[in-house]
């Protein structure tokens, strides 16, 4: 069984992982929200100039239709995917998991009812995750990353990442280099 002590070190590790893996989604999720608005830039300025080109509304229709097909489609493909929302939630749940982080960081004393309150205060930020929308090579980044340390169960082997580590001698070599 372990001491306080170690499940106060394991519950930072698993923390301080989230905290990165959080932040690598909210990046990918931001640059996606970001490439959904540059057409629809592109689109409304397009329709701004064919408006402007043109004193008859009969020359310019066709292209106007063309335009507006285009920025609904992008509207639709952006709502489909909710990058947007990800983006926040992902934010917003690594920032969480940061000042958790910092709780068991900076607390010098940490009694077992204070470390019942944070860990069910990680389990609930983890059940806000949503990891299926996170791409695998940054689940697998933050694995490596933290191979030394202790991993979330999500990243420890049931998303298809599960090398396993072996202690060699005082280093980590991985069952792979070994067989």
């Amino acid at each position: 069984m372990l001491s306080l002590e170690e499940k106060i070190e394991k519950l930072l590790s698993k923390s301080e992982a989230l905290v990165l893996l959080c932040s690598k989604a909210n990046n990918y999720w931001a640059l996606i929200k970001f490439c959904f608005a540059i057409p629809l830039v592109l689109t409304s300025s397009a329709m701004c100039i064919i408006n402007s080109i043109s004193q008859d509304a009969n020359e310019v229709k066709i292209p106007n239709i063309v335009v507006n097909a285009v920025s609904v489609l992008i509207m639709s493909l952006n709502n489909s995917v909710k990058a947007s929302e990800k983006c926040d939630l992902f934010k917003r749940t690594g920032q969480q998991l940061l000042l958790l982080t910092g709780k068991i960081e900076n607390d010098d004393v940490i009694d077992e009812g204070e470390f019942k309150l944070l860990a069910m205060s990680y389990e609930n930020l983890v059940n806000d995750i949503p990891f299926e929308d996170i791409p695998s090579r940054f689940k697998n980044q933050v694995a490596e990353s933290f191979k030394d340390r202790f991993l979330p169960l999500q990243l420890n082997g049931c998303n298809g990442n599960n090398k396993n580590y072996k202690r060699n001698s005082g280093e980590l070599v991985s069952i792979t280099d070994i067989v």
